[in-house]
């Protein structure tokens, strides 16, 4: 029976390094940016999808690969949700505990919902959150066994256009303190880019820049006309029918990554529409793997 016991013990101890979680404030002391206000956070789960709503108070939940089996590079993750809700679990929490199976420690980021009632100015929240989330875990690589050149961003849908953004604004700090906060990949899977009329994902433009932005402004967050050579390798993914967020927004991106001689790999399915996480159910084909490939490719795996 003691036998029996330790082995019990040993196997939830190895299930514990794998799936290593543990979930801390984004923020050490005070939020910045933020309002006097009651928490009015809630989760659901809305057609097998759990989703966060009402978010004041961002999070970072950490996954650690096993020590034997960690490569050294980072990523962290910005659900989508359209600036409304973030869909933490199959764009957030689900995709980390696989990147920690290959290696790399993940990191979901629980980012504040750009609100007027929360925030004194709700159209950088988000972008601190992420600036907030790159500066921590690069504070922090040595204790998380982590090389602090190899720290990634990925996104989803609008937490791709977040991801984008942090990747493309990397100059502007919103958080007031020095730090570097240019990520040193991006991996962007079905995301909103582009804020321009003719492509933009709207919903995301009106929650988080307002219903009637300036055209300097709708440019300002188009990120695609913020790309130079100093915006970062990008791994791309969309479908063809995604009728939630053009293909476009990736195409353009794709193109403009080009023409500044930034590497870049984009993979367009033909079928899987909008919000399908890593499961593309029209296709047998993996793009997670094809992203570890990538990674692989470019010497972070």
């Amino acid at each position: 029976m003691k036998h029996l016991l330790f082995t019990i013990f040993l196997l939830l101890v190895v299930c514990l390094q794998m799936n290593a979680q543990i979930t801390i404030p984004l923020y050490v002391d005070k939020i910045p940016n933020s309002k006097p206000s009651r928490d009015t956070e809630l989760t659901e789960n809305k057609d097998g999808i759990t989703i966060v709503s009402k978010i004041s108070k961002p999070t970072l939940s950490v996954f650690l690969p096993a020590k034997g089996n960690a490569c050294g590079t980072a990523v962290i993750i910005f659900p989508g949700g359209g600036y409304w809700v973030n869909a933490i679990s199959h764009e957030g929490t689900d995709v980390a505990k696989r990147f920690a199976a290959a290696g790399v420690a993940a990191f979901v980021v629980k980012y504040r919902i750009p609100d007027s009632l929360t925030m004194i100015d709700k159209e950088i929240g988000p972008l601190q959150d992420a600036q907030q989330a790159i500066f921590t875990v690069r504070n922090r690589a040595a204790e998380w066994s982590i090389k602090p050149d190899r720290i990634g961003i990925m996104g989803f849908s609008a937490g791709g256009h977040l991801a984008s953004t942090a990747g493309t604004h990397f100059s502007t700090n919103t958080l007031g303190e020095p730090g570097n906060f240019r990520p040193d990949f991006m991996m962007l899977i079905y995301p909103v880019i582009s804020f321009q009329d003719s492509i933009g994902h709207l919903g995301s433009r009106d929650q988080l820049i307002g219903k009637k932005p300036s055209k300097k402004k709708i440019d300002l967050y188009s990120n695609e006309l913020q790309v130079n050579g100093q915006t970062p390798p990008t791994f791309l993914v969309h479908a063809s029918d995604d009728n939630g967020v053009k293909p476009e927004n990736s195409i353009i991106f794709y193109q403009a990554l080009l023409r500044n001689n930034v590497k870049a790999e984009m993979h367009l399915y033909q079928n899987g529409g909008h919000g399908f996480g890593m499961n593309n159910k029209t296709t047998k084909d993996d793009w997670f793997d094809r992203g570890l490939n990538w990674l692989r490719a470019n010497g972070w795996l």
